[in-house]
């Protein structure tokens, strides 16, 4: 039996796809390299970096002893590290509503601004954006646009 040759349109998708997973690829290392070198440029250690991703993502905060034992360090060493991302102005402790006896340390909108920029990559800044022709920048939103779609179709078949 003859091995049927594919159509020219399943060659020509099969190309542009492994072009945008190059360039995607290359984006990727860029946003890295930007990451990595203000990671380095911040006053912040690893585990002071940890517990401030933790009070970025917890609306409620966070308390001492909870944060002690979910990094399995004790009271004391969790304590200098809140008073370090306190005094960087990255987090802020005030008395619990429910519990006057309780202090819950939350991040500070500069402590979010921190992580949000070390987490999230963002390859498509607005300043880049900008300065594409407008047939790229109507090319790239239907792509999105595009994209979106296939990525919420996935979540409704799950």
């Amino acid at each position: 039996m003859p091995q049927e040759v594919p159509e020219q349109g399943e060659h020509e998708r099969e190309r542009i796809v492994n072009e945008i997973e190059t360039l995607n690829g290359s984006m990727e290392e860029a946003v890295l390299a930007a990451l990595l070198q203000h990671l380095l440029s911040m006053d912040l250690t690893l585990p002071q970096l940890r517990v401030l991703m933790i009070l970025v993502t917890t609306e409620e905060g966070a308390t001492g002893r909870s944060l002690s034992a979910s990094f399995g360090v004790s009271m004391a060493s969790m304590s200098g590290l809140l008073d370090r991302l306190v005094s960087q102005g990255v987090a802020t402790r005030s008395t619990d509503p429910h519990d006057h006896r309780v202090r819950r340390v939350h991040a500070t909108p500069l402590g979010a601004a921190v992580v949000r920029r070390l987490v999230v990559a963002r390859p498509f800044r607005s300043d880049i954006l900008m300065r594409l022709r407008m047939e790229d920048l109507r090319a790239l939103e239907q792509g999105f646009r595009a994209v979106s779609e296939q990525i919420s179709l996935m979540g409704e078949r799950d």
